[in-house]
């Protein structure tokens, strides 16, 4: 960090402190003209874009996530904290993968991966929309997969 005074870049941080959620605030002192300043360091929250099918993109949306995957999961034994986990962990994955894009493909087979360990009456309620089933030759393909994984 360059001294606003005279230019050195031999400064030090003599205090750092939080100054809310996502910044610091750092107190800094020259180590040639003896000077203190502050600087402010703030966390730059870049959102991901999923890619959709048609070529269409638009921010992740979390909640779009959740609300499929309770569609999927009604009337069957699943609470709450195992959908809103399921949705933490698929929201991690993508952030940990080095892309502030993804294809709607990845998130779709993240969360049907995660139904197919879940329950499988809600994987195939999920598969069905996300692939697009258009008859029951589908559905059977699709149960024929599912037993012989």
């Amino acid at each position: 960090m360059k001294c606003p005074y005279c230019d050195s870049e031999d400064t030090k941080v003599i205090d750092k402190r939080a100054s809310d959620e996502r910044s610091f605030r750092r107190r800094r002192q020259c180590e040639k003209c003896e000077k203190r300043f502050t600087t402010y360091e703030r966390v730059e929250i870049v959102p991901l874009t999923v890619i959709k099918k048609d070529g269409r993109r638009e921010n992740f949306d979390r909640n779009k996530m959740r609300v499929g995957i309770m569609h999927a999961c009604e009337r069957r034994p699943i609470n709450q904290e195992k959908i809103e986990k399921i949705v933490n962990e698929i929201e991690t994955e993508i952030k940990n993968m080095d892309t502030v894009e993804i294809k709607s493909k990845i998130v779709g087979d993240m969360a049907m991966e995660k139904l197919k360990e879940l329950d499988e009456v809600a994987y195939i309620r999920f598969a069905s929309v996300y692939k697009k089933f258009r008859d029951i030759e589908s559905f059977e393909k699709e149960l024929k997969e599912l037993k012989k994984g």
